[in-house]
């Protein structure tokens, strides 16, 4: 899957994270934070440049594309975030961050193509798509900036506008705002 569908997802839970009256900045603060965590996981594309198979355990869709992976990185975030403020604040943002990075693994099991995604590593190194595989598969890299790249980019845009739309959608600031 191409990068776009992640980044909706961080976009829209950007927005559903605060939904009363705040400065822009903060949002757009949030809207960055959000989608670069959305987009974790695919960090393990540097496995390539290591010569780490893309079918190995910490291959591209492996561990990190993984639920427990995804539980770290909330109790990670959720850590952070309270040594700054509230042990409150602190598990809520662990439980968005921790629920964003899930979005990951399973959203890449849509797509039509690659060595399946390891959403149980390390109880298992199974990888799995789902049955109904309705995204294609995006070109990794610089490929992306090609024709198939494009039509991917295509597709993502229209299956995810509902959650473009929510997160971009402009809403005033101020008193009774939403």
């Amino acid at each position: 899957m191409a990068s776009l569908g992640h980044i909706a997802v961080g976009l829209a839970a950007a927005r559903l994270y605060r939904r009363t009256a705040e400065p822009t900045s903060s949002l757009v603060f949030r809207f960055v934070a959000f989608s670069a965590a959305s987009l974790l996981p695919d960090a393990d594309v540097i496995a390539f440049g290591l010569g780490i198979p893309y079918e190995a355990p910490f291959g591209h869709r492996g561990a990190s594309h993984s639920v427990v992976f995804a539980l770290l990185c909330g109790l990670v975030a959720g850590l952070i975030a309270a040594r700054g403020t509230t042990r409150a604040r602190g598990i809520r943002v662990g439980l968005f961050i921790g629920a964003i990075v899930a979005t990951h693994g399973p959203l890449d099991a849509l797509t039509d193509g690659g060595e399946g995604v390891a959403l149980l590593w390390p109880f298992s190194t199974q990888r799995f798509f789902f049955p109904w595989r309705p995204l294609p598969v995006a070109p990794i890299g610089i490929h992306f900036l090609s024709r198939a790249g494009l039509a991917v980019a295509k597709v993502e845009i229209l299956a995810f506008a509902p959650l473009f739309l929510f997160g971009l959608w402009p809403r005033r600031f101020g008193r009774g705002a939403s």
